[in-house]
């Protein structure tokens, strides 16, 4: 019995890696914390606690435009145009929550928002509603594409999009970096993404 305990002892030490992080190099700050941050900070992914009625987070919201609210309708039954995600953005003790709302027929980005839990109540801490817009989490950083159009451009094909990164500091969103890419249609008809310089 000592040995199949001393056995089991033996590969389950050797399942652990040894040397852990050593073993594969230096450890990246932005995806391992040790036991007193990972207490203090969010999780970066959703979880059941993170879920929250984006839809009516949007329409009780005083700072989200008439026009948007009157596009937050449901497509189908009671299903809504609108994107959640959850996440570290603004060094809260809850994760941020980031909701895009979009037009139902072509779900054109209309409308992103981020929400900061203060409080106990969601807070408006950041808005973009020049269609067409989309925002997402990227590393901890706020980044929101704007499609650019031509005169002429069909809602399937823009001509190109500026991709803008922020990052919160002093209590709000700077801008860090801006991106313009144009796409070219000379590969098989479809759009493919030229980077310019800005």
């Amino acid at each position: 019995m000592a040995v199949l305990a001393a056995l089991a002892l033996l590969v389950s030490g050797c399942a652990t890696g040894g040397t852990g992080a050593r073993d594969e190099g230096p450890a990246h700050s932005d995806t391992v914390a040790g036991p007193l941050e990972a207490a203090k900070s969010p999780s970066p992914s959703a979880t059941v606690d993170d879920h929250v009625d984006a839809v009516k987070l949007v329409k009780d919201d005083p700072e989200v435009s008439a026009a948007v609210k009157r596009e937050l309708k449901p497509c189908v039954a009671d299903e809504y145009a609108v994107d959640v995600s959850y996440g570290e953005l603004t060094g809260g003790t809850v994760n941020d929550v980031v909701v895009n709302v979009m037009t139902c027929g072509d779900a054109v980005g209309i409308g992103s928002y981020v929400y900061r839990e203060t409080g106990g109540t969601y807070q408006n801490v950041f808005k973009t509603e020049e269609p067409p817009v989309y925002a997402e989490i990227d590393r901890g950083d706020l980044v929101v594409t704007k499609q650019v159009y031509e005169k002429g451009d069909p809602v399937s094909s823009p001509s190109g999009e500026n991709v803008i990164t922020y990052r919160w500091a002093a209590s709000r969103f700077v801008q860090e970096y801006s991106t313009h890419n144009e796409y070219s249609n000379a590969v098989g008809g479809e759009a493919s993404p030229v980077p310019t310089a800005n």
